[in-house]
């Protein structure tokens, strides 16, 4: 998988409904409460881990760095509809307290309480089999699927990076009219 291509600029096909939670340039969060339903964040892993060949290379890093990793399950009435991964470097100071959070959402952070934040634009991609995050995203998934849509972010701040991969469960569409 070469990591420039995988990403791109327009959002793969998914159902009428999800689009809009899939494109949201705001706050995922703040949209995922706006369902009515009861979302939660279950965090499967928080801490020192080596990062993905393409979040080594977004940082400068060589192949095989560890990194502040931070992997979530957003759930909406204990169903899992969303899986994130956050990644920055190792003991950024301007991301460690941002990744070392507990169950409190990511996004309630970064577009709420940090003004000094600048966001590049969204990218699109299908997780597949190649991707370093689709198993962790297949565990959550009520049925495997072959491919689920996601999207990327890289928040900068301060100089320093935050990448954000969102892979987007079947799930979602059961909680949207």
């Amino acid at each position: 998988m070469n990591p420039s291509t995988f990403w791109g600029d327009a959002p793969p096909a998914v159902p009428a409904a999800v689009l809009p939670y899939l494109t949201e340039a705001g706050s995922l969060t703040e949209r995922l409460l706006a369902t009515g339903h009861r979302f939660d964040v279950v965090v499967r892993f928080q801490g020192s881990a080596p990062l993905f060949d393409e979040e080594s290379a977004a940082f400068a890093l060589p192949r095989g760095s560890i990194g502040t990793v931070r992997e979530v399950v957003l759930t909406l009435d204990d169903t899992p509809v969303v899986v994130a991964r956050s990644a920055a470097r190792l003991g950024c100071p301007v991301w460690k307290s941002v990744l070392t959070r507990g169950t409190r959402s990511l996004g309630l952070t970064l577009f709420g309480e940090l003004p000094a934040l600048a966001r590049a634009p969204l990218r699109y991609a299908e997780l597949d089999a190649r991707h370093p995050f689709y198993p962790a995203v297949v565990r959550q998934a009520r049925h495997a699927a072959p491919r689920y849509p996601a999207r990327r972010s890289r928040f900068t701040m301060q100089g320093e990076s935050l990448l954000l991969c969102e892979a987007f469960l079947p799930a979602l569409a059961d909680f949207l009219p």
